[in-house]
């Protein structure tokens, strides 16, 4: 079993920046990848981001070149640092993680960005 806890969410101003966090516990040396994810109001589950044990990332379109996905294998932790925020990237962001073919969500953090 792995569980994760997502920080970093809040309120900021279109332009600004903020960086989420995610830790794992339990049973981390199975995970393979981790990424984040979004879902906005009416909207589906995206993919935001995602990194692999090896460090490779993969991106969407949507926020390539402002959001950047990092991992500390040591600390069981992944980050996500969000700049040049727009209003459409508010949404509840979610933290997961895939071990043995398994996926963990986190609970989520919402993320607000004002125009």
């Amino acid at each position: 079993q792995v569980q994760l806890v997502e920080s970093g969410g809040g309120l900021v101003q279109a332009g600004g920046s903020l960086r989420l966090s995610c830790a794992a516990s339990g049973r981390t040396s199975s995970i393979t990848v981790m990424g984040w994810y979004r879902q906005a109001p009416g909207k589906q589950r995206e993919r935001v981001a995602i990194i692999s044990i090896d460090g490779r990332t993969t991106y969407s379109d949507s926020v390539k070149g402002r959001f950047s996905i990092s991992r500390d294998n040591a600390k069981n932790t992944v980050f996500l640092q969000m700049n040049s925020l727009k209003p459409e990237d508010t949404a509840v962001y979610y933290c997961n993680a895939v071990m043995l073919g398994v996926v963990t969500w986190g609970q989520g953090t919402q993320v607000t960005v004002s125009s």
